[in-house]
């Protein structure tokens, strides 16, 4: 998503990535809602404002986390052994388990932030940051010392393991105030609401990620993107609330 130039890949820089995965996760939020935005200003509503926010971060990463969690969804969905739903998880087809998550994220995303922007640009926007934000911030989470990889390799192989508890911890701190922080302007129930829509996406993918490891024998790239696209859509459906 940013041009950058990596001259090696090792353990050292995928856990420096793994702890810069928020960042990123807060440019594509911060895109996602410029783009909203104009549309917004110039009249298109926030139905289609909705449509662009969510859109934008699947055209900055390529589809990645999104094929991620259509590809999860047909393993988990398959009902087979570890290594059968490995070897499906692999497959450059999607099933129907993978469009129907497909169909219910994009869906679910697309209606929290029409309803988000139907309140104002600035509360949909803030919507699209904290989604991000929280989305990336389960992937450092999921790359925690203790999370082994379900294969031997690819990415999650990469990274599987390369962020210290105690590292993964103060991210996940951080990203739970930030997102506090950012509602200030909002008032007192939204600073409550926003730092409990990060816990709630968190813990969704916390969910997720303890139900492959069961399943699946760890993690794999595509349990990465699954991750992230859950907790991007719990965080924006938190946030409808009240």
């Amino acid at each position: 998503m940013l041009p950058i130039r990596g001259t090696r890949w090792d353990r050292e820089a995928a856990h420096a990535g793994m702890l810069c995965a928020p960042l990123a996760g807060l440019t594509a939020g911060l895109c996602a809602a410029a783009v909203g935005g104009v549309l917004l200003f110039l009249g298109g509503g926030a139905l289609l404002a909705a449509v662009a926010t969510a859109a934008i971060p699947a055209v900055l990463t390529r589809g990645l986390h999104l094929d991620g969690l259509a590809d999860t969804a047909d393993g988990l969905g398959s009902g087979k052994p570890a290594e059968d739903a490995l070897r499906i998880m692999k497959r450059s087809d999607i099933g129907p388990f993978g469009v129907i998550a497909l169909l219910f994220v994009l869906l679910g995303q697309v209606a929290a932030l029409a309803q988000l922007y139907g309140q104002s640009w600035a509360h949909g926007a803030v919507g699209a940051a904290v989604a991000g934000v929280t989305a990336r911030c389960a992937l450092t989470l999921a790359a925690r010392v203790g999370v082994p990889a379900a294969r031997p390799e690819g990415l999650g192989a990469a990274v599987a393991g390369a962020v210290p508890w105690r590292s993964a911890g103060v991210v996940a701190a951080v990203t739970v105030v930030g997102c506090a922080v950012v509602a200030v302007p909002f008032g007192p129930y939204a600073v409550v609401l926003h730092a409990f829509a990060a816990l709630a996406a968190l813990a969704a993918a916390e969910l997720l990620l303890h139900h492959c490891r069961r399943r699946l024998g760890g993690v794999t790239g595509d349990v990465f993107g699954a991750l992230a696209e859950t907790a991007a859509t719990a965080a924006l459906v938190v946030l409808t609330f009240g």
